[in-house]
């Protein structure tokens, strides 16, 4: 339940057989199933929190990236919508993170997303995650089978770590594990404006999300692929991201910590974020 804020901005070719095929398949669902199904959209009655779609604009080695989501959450299902705008030196990121949320009850899936540092000269650290999700409408709650049935948008969120991180970690009870990737500076350059390229073709052309292609994980390694190809080897754990940690830790694609078993109980952030809520440098005081 989203309590307007007094500040906030509020804005919240298939060929003709498939799509017949589609509209046949949801008649049992309604007209409105049917007609989502044909095509994506930018316009429907969006949840607050995806209700603003970010851009990224491009100067030289400069962006300035509008949109960036800060949600103030009181409770799990009480929040202050929000975002904000923010620039900087694409030279300034000097590392990735990834990001792994198990669900509750279903370890074997989970959400994923990727978290850029950000070092200017003589400043703090700073840090921006970026995660492909399902675009949801008020009331729209997320099934795997339902999600690969053209049902959902496809959206990129990016967002403030007080946002992704301790809105888990602190009101939704979920689990989250923070991994620093082996990427050079130069690749998590790279691989930043590959990101926001997509982001904002999604904010140009809508697309369907689906469970299994084109997903959270999937879009990472898409980004990952084209920076350096064939870096990642597709398996079964693509399709069971709450073991993409351990296709991450086998491919080297995250420092290793010992075992993996080692390496993914040092990346568990549960207790500090619990602990330095409120903190302006809390993505800092969570990754010591």
């Amino acid at each position: 339940m989203p309590i307007p804020p007094s500040n906030a901005n509020t804005l919240c070719s298939r060929n003709r057989c498939v799509v017949a095929a589609l509209v046949a398949l949801s008649l049992a669902s309604g007209c409105q199933t049917a007609q989502k199904m044909v095509a994506p959209s930018q316009h429907r009655d969006w949840e607050p929190y995806y209700a603003v779609l970010p851009t990224a604009e491009f100067q030289g080695s400069r962006v300035n990236i509008q949109n960036v989501r800060y949600c103030k959450y009181i409770d799990a299902d009480t929040y202050v919508p929000d975002w904000y705008d923010k620039s900087f030196d694409v030279r300034d990121i000097r590392a990735v993170d990834f990001v792994l949320m198990p669900f509750p009850g279903n370890p074997a899936l989970a959400h994923t997303q990727i978290s850029f540092e950000i070092a200017p000269p003589n400043a703090p650290l700073d840090y921006l995650v970026v995660s492909a999700e399902v675009r949801k409408e008020k009331g729209e709650t997320y099934g795997p089978v339902k999600g690969s049935t053209r049902q959902f948008e496809l959206t990129y969120v990016v967002a403030d770590e007080r946002d992704s991180i301790l809105s888990q970690t602190n009101f939704k009870d979920r689990d989250v594990y923070l991994y620093r990737s082996t990427a050079t500076p130069e690749k998590a350059q790279r691989l930043f404006r590959d990101v926001m390229a997509r982001v904002n073709g999604l904010a140009a052309k809508p697309e369907f999300y689906d469970t299994l292609t084109n997903n959270c994980t999937t879009n990472i390694i898409e980004h990952i692929n084209r920076v350096q190809p064939r870096r990642v080897t597709y398996d079964y754990r693509v399709w069971l991201p709450g073991l993409s940690d351990k296709l991450a830790y086998d491919q080297g694609l995250i420092i290793r910590r010992g075992t993996f078993e080692q390496t993914k109980t040092a990346a568990y952030v549960n207790p500090k974020a619990q602990q330095y809520t409120g903190r302006e440098d809390f993505s800092t005081l969570i990754r010591r």
